[in-house]
């Protein structure tokens, strides 16, 4: 088994899912005793919360390219970013080791093609939903189209995210609108929704909507434990 290094901490709450659902899929996979072999670093989020709303990609490209290099030198042969946003500095990244970094884009739009869909919504931070490295990668590469809510609902999903799931609030109020974007998005010729916040599973389940819901978090550790139990 291959070891897994979890650049983590963005925000911890969906980096703790990370840790185990790893951690349960190898149990079921191997039995006994086993566990996942996993390096973590997590940050203090409100550093990278801060670039991020500041626009400044620069720094926060510099922290995750250290990190990453730590984690190889600790070990890691495969390497996994913990948040969808972050995704957005992929390339310094995997330039920066000699290890895969499994893009989640990648490992998402495979169980999307798996499905036979080719037009889905997505749902993240206002970064991950405007910016073009999410979106542009799912159609340049996979050849799948992306639909995401007015920017009023934009704004309401991104601050449900940072004000409330990052802190581990789970509200009924919010989950509500998250299942009222979701359908809208289906109105609007979506036939499935990616979760493209790492955050988003722990509000939003696939029992909550008829429409199929691509959890990136659980679809990330899949990928990356496939990965790593390769001979």
């Amino acid at each position: 088994m291959k070891t897994i290094g979890l650049i983590g901490g963005m925000s911890w709450e969906s980096s703790a899912e990370y840790y185990r659902i790893l951690n349960e899929m190898v149990r079921e996979r191997l039995g006994g005793h086993h566990s996942a072999k996993i390096v973590l670093h997590s940050f203090d989020f409100a550093e990278l919360e801060r670039y991020q709303h500041e626009g400044n990609w620069e720094d926060a490209g510099r922290i995750l390219v250290e990190t990453a290099g730590r984690l190889e030198q600790g070990g890691a042969e495969i390497i996994l970013i913990c948040a969808n946003t972050m995704h957005k500095l992929y390339g310094e990244v995997q330039e920066a080791v000699r290890v895969p970094v499994l893009h989640i884009v990648d490992a998402v739009a495979e169980a999307i093609k798996d499905r036979e869909l080719s037009t889905v919504g997505l749902l993240g931070t206002r970064f991950t939903m405007e910016d073009e490295f999410y979106r542009k990668r799912l159609r340049d590469i996979h050849g799948i189209e992306t639909i995401v809510p007015d920017q009023e609902d934009r704004e309401r999903v991104h601050r449900i995210i940072y004000d409330e799931l990052c802190h581990g609030v789970i509200k009924e109020g919010s989950k509500q609108e998250y299942l009222r974007i979701i359908q809208n998005i289906g109105g609007r010729g979506g036939e499935g929704v990616i979760l493209g916040c790492t955050e988003i599973p722990l509000l939003v389940k696939q029992d909550d909507s008829s429409m199929p819901l691509f959890d990136t978090t659980m679809i990330h550790a899949q990928a990356a434990l496939e990965l790593a139990l390769q001979d």
